[in-house]
């Protein structure tokens, strides 16, 4: 019974191979006696065959079409180089020779010579013409007045012009023998292209911002700009440039006492009582990290004491003019110490006639020597700090009234000084910000 099933099977896998594969049907008897695994192994094959057969026309017509047109490209490549080649000009000696024979032949021949004269003559007598009669809708329009005046101004412009040909030729001679010069006499201002726009000035996080070139005393960007305005640490300038109008003896030592306290706003401070600094110390301290305590000891151990010095600050200020400013202690912690920033760019300018003070307030670190050991100091402004900008002078403050301020003395393109005071930031980071988008004006704008 299995061994009937089995011949029943293969014969049907027989036929059913047959149809399929009509060439193999002679040797079919052969099959049966191979198991079905190997017959659907050989079918595989088979199939595989024919494929690969059939495979090879459409693989060979693709290789083909892709050659001609890879032929095509080529030869499109070809014939355009070609023609590119024919537009160009010939620029060998032997063509300009022949060109300029050519030239001259039909220059020399009577015929050239008639029309050309023929056709300069023409635009000659026409514009001629066309002088002597004015435009038939500015005759109508005339009246005799004005019909006379314009008459008046033709002959005038005639007259000029004959007489200014030869000055024109030997002007423009002369433009063509000396170099192009910029001319130094035109004002400086800031340049829309270099970010000097309506909406980037909106974009400035101090309250108040006042810009000159100190070279041309040009105010180039006022924002404020006599807002009166509580100034912080800003009034460590003064300071400086009140101490050291006194000439006192820079290597004399100093000592903190209990008096340079900071009794209204109980700020703390690294230099503690006791501590003995040279003067020279005192002030680069007070200037590049506008500490406190050193400012107070400059102002105590000036002759008459601290009210004197409040009151020499005070006639500095007027002397400079700057009636809208008033001090009323040395460190700039009390907000009744104000100015604006238009003022302040007086005294920027006045404290950049002392070396020590252009010295100081752009050092970028300090350490000095206390009695008590060794304290490292850097600078508050981060813009000079890590020289982002080039300053001269420069000065932050900060206190909770005024907010966050800066001064600077840029030097812009190394060369060219600019005084900056901004006012009035809410953040340090605000304050840096509008440091590096005016420095970016400058140096763009101004040559």
């Amino acid at each position: 019974m299995h061994a009937s099933t089995v011949t029943l099977s293969l014969r049907n896998r027989a036929k059913m191979s047959a149809l399929w594969y009509p060439l193999l049907s002679p040797c079919l008897p052969r099959l049966y006696r191979l198991s079905p695994r190997a017959i659907a192994l050989a079918r595989l094959v088979l199939f595989g065959v024919i494929l690969l057969i059939a495979g090879l026309p459409v693989s060979d017509a693709l290789a083909a079409t892709a050659q001609q047109s890879s032929t095509g490209n080529r030869r499109e490549a070809a014939v355009k180089k070609k023609k590119a080649i024919a537009r160009k000009p010939s620029k060998t000696p032997h063509g300009k020779t022949a060109a300029k024979s050519a030239s001259r032949k039909r220059a020399s021949s009577p015929r050239a010579k008639a029309p050309s004269a023929r056709k300069a003559g023409k635009p000659a007598r026409q514009a001629k013409a066309a002088a002597k009669r004015p435009p038939a809708a500015a005759q109508r329009k005339m009246t005799p007045k004005k019909a006379t005046a314009a008459a008046v101004a033709a002959g005038a412009a005639g007259a000029a012009g004959a007489a200014g040909a030869a000055g024109a030729a030997g002007s423009a001679k002369t433009a063509q023998a000396s170099p192009t010069q910029v001319s130094t006499d035109a004002k400086p201002k800031l340049l829309a292209r270099c970010g000097f726009t309506p909406a980037s000035r909106k974009h400035l996080f101090s309250r108040a911002v006042y810009i000159v070139d100190e070279t041309t005393n040009t105010p180039l960007f006022a924002h404020n700009a006599d807002q009166v305005r509580p100034i912080a640490s800003l009034s460590k300038l003064m300071t400086a440039v009140v101490w050291l109008d006194n000439g006192p003896a820079m290597r004399a030592p100093l000592t903190v006492t209990k008096a340079d306290l900071d009794t209204l706003k109980y700020t703390h401070s690294r230099l503690a009582v006791g501590s003995t600094l040279s003067r020279a110390d005192m002030l680069h301290i007070s200037l590049m990290a506008s500490e406190n305590r050193a400012a107070a000891a400059l102002s105590r151990d000036y002759p008459g004491g601290r009210p004197a010095f409040i009151s020499a600050m005070n006639a500095k200020a007027r002397a400079l003019n700057m009636p809208n400013t008033r001090f009323v202690n040395s460190t700039g912690l009390s907000p009744r110490n104000v100015s604006t920033a238009r003022e302040l760019a007086h005294l920027v300018r006045a404290s950049n006639g002392y070396q020590l003070i252009r010295r100081y307030s752009i050092d970028h670190q300090q350490r000095v020597r206390t009695g008590k050991g060794q304290l490292q100091y850097v600078n508050t402004n981060r813009l000079v700090r890590y020289g982002k900008v080039s300053a001269s002078v420069q000065k932050t403050g900060f206190i909770n009234e005024s907010g966050h301020n800066m001064v600077m003395r840029v030097m812009v393109h190394e060369r060219r000084p600019v005084i900056v005071t901004m006012l009035g930031s809410d953040t340090p980071e605000g304050s840096r910000l509008d440091g590096v988008r005016i420095a970016h004006w400058l140096s763009c704008s101004l040559p």
